[in-house]
């Protein structure tokens, strides 16, 4: 599994199927967006985070279950959905996800409080996660479970694809998030924060393209 190459195939196809890829997700994207923007400002900055997650853990799953389908469509040559057949497939895989993603999120959180190195650790053995639940219908446990077995052996590969696809999105989060000190502008918000979300996308291709790579090789005892 090289990391370089994963990385260069995915810029490859993240490009050409751009347009697509925004069809698909960019409208969910920005009514997470939104959404998130509302809370924030009707409950305030303190009581935000809790709120995020939900608000986060009701989106996430439908875009990035009909992104998965997509890429799976695409790389395996056949007939390809309509983005109405995507999203309604992603729509019926919607309770198993959000229950796949929360789990994700707080075993995560709970890695990042143990001071942030388990939180890397967890995040990278549960990369697999949603493509067994997506591709291969597994259980939310199960796909769980399978993806820190065929992470095994590949750890820094993942680590260093996640953090050169992630350094830069956060990067951009953390400029957005500090600003230059002025009263926030709405639409200016609502436009990097779409944008910020959009192109965290290319983590799921990349993450996509990793998993196909090691569901190839021999399965190990």
């Amino acid at each position: 599994m090289n990391a370089f190459h994963a990385l260069r195939d995915t810029w490859f196809f993240f490009s050409t199927h751009l347009v697509s890829i925004a069809r698909l997700c960019l409208p969910l994207v920005f009514l997470e967006t939104l959404v998130q923007y509302q809370v924030s400002e009707a409950l305030g900055n303190d009581s935000n985070a809790p709120h995020g997650l939900l608000v986060g853990l009701f989106f996430y799953p439908l875009y990035t279950g009909a992104l998965i389908l997509f890429l799976n469509a695409r790389s395996s040559g056949g007939e390809m959905p309509s983005d109405r057949e995507l999203l309604a497939r992603s729509l019926q895989l919607w309770p198993r996800f959000a229950i796949l993603a929360g789990a994700t999120t707080l075993a995560t959180l709970a890695g990042v409080y143990l001071y942030v190195l388990p939180g890397i650790w967890i995040m990278i053995k549960l990369a697999f996660a949603d493509f067994l639940l997506v591709l291969r219908g597994m259980t939310p446990l199960r796909a769980l479970y399978q993806s820190f077995t065929l992470t095994s052996g590949f750890f820094w590969p993942i680590l260093l694809c996640v953090l050169c696809v992630m350094l830069p999105v956060w990067g951009f989060e953390l400029w957005r998030v500090q600003g230059d000190g002025s009263e926030p502008n709405a639409l200016a918000e609502l436009l990097f924060g779409t944008i910020g979300r959009f192109f965290q996308l290319f983590s799921t291709v990349v993450l996509f393209r990793l998993f196909m790579l090691r569901d190839a090789l021999p399965q190990r005892a």
